[in-house]
Parts: C-alpha cells; sequence; structure tokens
C-alpha cells in the first residue's frame, strides 16, 4: 500500500497524497503563514484574491497573498507551492501570476498611495533553491527557510510578556516552540 501519513485524524496511502485537497491543505497552511506574518509585521494583507474579472465569466487570474506596509511603503506579492513540476513549468506559470499582480494589485488597494516596485516572492514547500534563485521574476524562498526566518525574529520576543496575538495561530505556536525549544529540541532527537 506504501507510505501513510495522518491528515485531519485519518490515514492517507502515499498514493492519496497528490489528491487536490491535500495539496490544497498544504498550499493553504503556506499562505496562511504568509499573511500571518506580513499583518504581524504592521502589513495590510490581501488573501486569495481573484483579479481581472472577465465579461463572459470567471477571471484573468488568483493571487494568493498581497501586502502593503503604510509605514515602509512596501507592497509584497507571495505565491506559495507544494508542486513538484519543472523549473520550465514553474517559470512560465508564476511569470504569469506575477504579471496578473502587476497588472490588478493596485485595484486591491485603491485610494492607498502605493509604491511602483513590488517585491515578489515564491515560497515552495519542497525543492531546493540551489540552482535556482527566482522563477518568474519572483525570489524562490524554500517553506523550511521561511520558517526559520520567522522563528529567529519570534526568539527575541518573549511569551510571557509579549505573546504573539490569538488572532495569528500559526505564528503562536512558532512563538511558544521557541520559548520551549530546549525541550523541543531534546524530544525531537529521541
Amino acid at each position: 500500500m506504501g507510505i501513510t501519513t495522518v491528515s485531519s485524524g485519518r490515514l492517507i496511502a502515499a498514493a492519496e497524497f497528490n489528491r487536490p485537497e491535500i495539496i490544497n491543505m498544504q498550499t493553504n497552511f503556506l499562505e496562511e503563514l504568509a499573511a500571518e506574518w506580513l499583518e504581524y509585521n504592521g502589513y495590510i494583507v490581501k488573501r486569495n484574491e481573484r483579479v481581472g474579472r472577465r465579461l463572459k465569466g470567471g477571471h484573468e487570474g488568483e493571487l494568493d497573498v498581497i501586502g502593503y506596509n503604510p509605514k515602509e511603503k512596501k507592497l509584497i506579492h507571495i505565491e506559495t507551492s507544494t508542486d513538484a513540476d519543472s523549473w520550465a513549468k514553474r517559470e512560465e506559470r508564476f511569470t504569469k501570476k506575477f504579471k496578473t499582480g502587476e497588472k490588478f494589485i493596485k485595484q486591491l488597494f485603491e485610494g492607498l498611495d502605493l509604491p511602483t516596485e513590488i517585491e515578489r516572492k515564491v515560497i515552495f514547500a519542497f525543492g531546493s533553491d540551489a540552482h535556482h534563485k527566482t522563477v518568474g521574476g519572483g525570489k524562490v524562498q524554500l517553506a523550511e527557510d521561511f520558517i526559520i526566518e520567522i522563528l529567529r525574529q519570534l526568539k527575541s520576543v518573549s511569551f510571557l510578556s509579549r505573546a504573539v496575538p490569538e488572532k495569528y495561530p500559526i505564528l503562536r505556536v512558532l512563538q511558544m516552540i521557541t520559548e520551549h525549544k530546549t525541550k523541543v529540541l531534546e524530544e525531537l532527537k529521541k
């Protein structure tokens, strides 16, 4: 039958792991983490925005996470992915996503004084960035590196004196891990 994993309280055969709802759960986790992190850091965040409504129905595209920091005047477009596609296919897909974003992002923040430059990033759940630092015009970041970046910043924020607000559940768990890192690391070594 193959390797199994646990998800939502049930066992999933390895062959089932590529089902769309499983992939969406993984991608949505990354989207949620990216959105929480941006919002926690002062960004106004838009998620899963369908843009470019077509006259006969549908949209030109969907943007995963877009954030605008009014204090720093920074605009960022983040796409997340759990794919195992070729880099050529990724290049094509993310070029389209970022061009669509460039065309419609300003409409998402209508009335705000937005910068002309948009930071672009693709967070991949799996893979290597050894030979691909960018894709489709966006910086490649692996999920593990993104999580480490967050952990590094949260480790200086004491849970006892400045807990991450409850509205950011993933970040709060990561903060708890930094607070109890010694015991957590000991358990992981077993």
